[in-house]
């Protein structure tokens, strides 16, 4: 493909804009302003938080939606090590007197209360808030804290989720450790990282609507976790079509064997990239990197 890929990947590796990023903080200020509207809500231990492809600055223009945590401090999911770390905290629990259920519900109400009816719809992982010119369409979902216990004094802290549909049971992620990890992972790599995951991921976007099979199977959150686990080597060269092709390249090599990558893991450091019940696999990700690699005409390079 006869492109001039440098100006096309320089384009790509923007960040969002100043318009943009302003509507994502009105819209965090409202949801804010709609629990402290609330009877019930307002007197609750909550942080109102954007994660996701906005928070940690690597959206693109299809990202068209933003993602909201409502996190409650008052009650927590905890997981342990083994059973004596349990046994030895279950000693001085207090029995948890504020449902999942109930949170979630009276944030409904809140979300209702502030944007309306129209404007609110419940999925089974988070409400979907309508756009308008103020504020950008968001996800919101409601959280209680998760904590892993490693001993009875130390853990960490997470967020987890229970879908109105229990597919599946429980959702746990780990947004401040991938805020951190990637933060450090830009600083690195010259504040190339995210540059590089706006890149491909425009160029999935590309891909899947010139109708690539594995662009379209390739979730950009999968994206941003691979070149991730590229080596901070990749990132040292001059300019975006040398930078892109090193990335392309090292993870391409590395996910011919499940041997290689098995270690992989998320942003975050706290899931594994290719194991358990993750809605892809080392060899979609395979296909999309060898697939990335023709698209761009690498070979002649």
């Amino acid at each position: 493909m006869n492109r001039d890929w440098e100006s096309v990947f320089s384009a790509w590796s923007q960040g969002p804009g100043k318009t943009e990023q302003e509507r994502v903080e009105n819209t965090e200020r409202q949801i804010k302003q709609a629990i402290q509207a609330s009877d019930k809500l307002k007197n609750r231990n909550i942080r109102v938080f954007a994660q996701g492809s906005y928070r940690n600055r690597v959206n693109v223009r299809r990202d068209s939606d933003v993602d909201i945590g409502v996190l409650c401090f008052d009650t927590y999911f905890p997981e342990y090590p083994d059973d004596n770390v349990k046994m030895e905290l279950a000693k001085s629990f207090v029995p948890a007197n504020y449902e999942y259920v109930t949170f979630k519900n009276e944030l409904e109400e809140a979300l209702v209360s502030r944007f309306g009816r129209e404007s609110v719809k419940r999925g089974s992982k988070a409400f979907d808030i309508k756009a308008n010119t103020y504020r950008i369409e968001s996800d919101v979902a409601a959280f209680f804290e998760h904590r892993r216990y490693l001993t009875t004094n130390y853990y960490h802290s997470g967020v987890e989720m229970i879908p109105d549909d229990y597919a599946p049971p429980r959702v746990r992620n780990w947004p401040e450790q991938h805020y951190q990890n990637g933060t450090s992972k830009n600083y690195a790599t010259s504040r190339k990282y995210k540059r590089v995951v706006r890149i491909l991921k425009n160029l999935s976007n590309e891909m899947a609507s010139n109708g690539i099979q594995s662009a379209k199977e390739a979730p950009s959150f999968l994206i941003e976790c691979l070149v991730f686990n590229a080596s901070t080597s990749c990132f040292e060269h001059q300019t975006f079509k040398q930078t892109v092709r090193a990335v392309i390249a090292e993870l391409f090599i590395n996910t011919l064997s499940y041997d290689i990558c098995s270690e992989w893991g998320e942003v975050s450091g706290f899931k594994y990239l290719f194991r358990g019940s993750q809605p892809w696999t080392r060899e979609s990700a395979h296909q999309f990197l060898s697939d990335a690699w023709d698209y761009l005409g690498y070979e002649s390079c």
